[in-house]
């Protein structure tokens, strides 16, 4: 499978430092399951971000450090894997990455004729905008723009924009200046992993009746 389109290396670098929300991070995540390009980027960032933190001078600990680290060590134990409860699936007619096991995701429901949405839910990020898309083969979706980022992991597929083709593994990263209607390869459905960061600007009739149904 080759890969062509990749997480800018803002987002990459927010991911290694922590600081991509929730919903971003896992369709990054997603993407470098099956990216070693970027793998072996974020392995880069991370270690930039390792020697940076070398070179800082050491700060003084509280005294009281250890603990109240213990103290909530105590109150709040991780819980080991075999532990965590299974999170049962609907049957969605694909198997989900690995860095989606753990999320809660909803059944598929209709957004229109040959396009059917589910919402994707994260274990302690309950603001997170997450979704899976499915359209059919040559659907042209609502034309709509953005107020922050989009972004769009392809896993099963193909779509296609004004700007290009996105295959399975391609990750597209539309921002507040883009302004698209994306259509689904003849080929075959196409099935997505979508994440925002601000609200989705849906266009026309259909997008404004459309609007009510996502949320976002």
């Amino acid at each position: 499978m080759t890969i062509n389109h990749h997480p800018s290396d803002e987002t990459l670098m927010r991911r290694a430092s922590g600081t991509l929300s929730a919903g971003p991070a896992l369709v990054v995540s997603v993407h470098l399951e099956g990216c070693t390009v970027c793998r072996n980027r974020m392995a880069n960032f991370e270690a930039i971000g390792g020697a940076i933190l070398d070179e800082m001078p050491p700060a003084p600990l509280a005294a009281d450090l250890f603990g109240r680290t213990m103290e909530r060590l105590e109150v709040a134990q991780p819980l080991q894997a075999r532990d965590r409860p299974t999170i049962k699936h609907p049957e969605l007619g694909l198997e989900l990455p690995r860095a989606m096991q753990d999320c809660e995701v909803g059944p598929w429901k209709w957004l229109g004729p040959g396009f059917q949405w589910s919402k994707v839910k994260i274990a302690g990020s309950p603001e997170a905008k997450v979704m899976l898309l499915k359209g059919r083969a040559g659907l042209h979706l609502p034309a709509h723009g953005h107020t922050g980022l989009e972004f769009m992991q392809i896993l099963s597929g193909s779509l296609l924009d004004e700007r290009g083709r996105y295959f399975p593994g391609d990750l597209d990263e539309a921002g507040d200046d883009v302004d698209h209607r994306p259509v689904v390869g003849h080929e075959s459905d196409c099935v997505c992993l979508a994440a925002l960061e601000g609200d989705t600007r849906l266009h026309g009739f259909l997008g404004r009746l459309l609007r009510p149904f996502v949320g976002f």
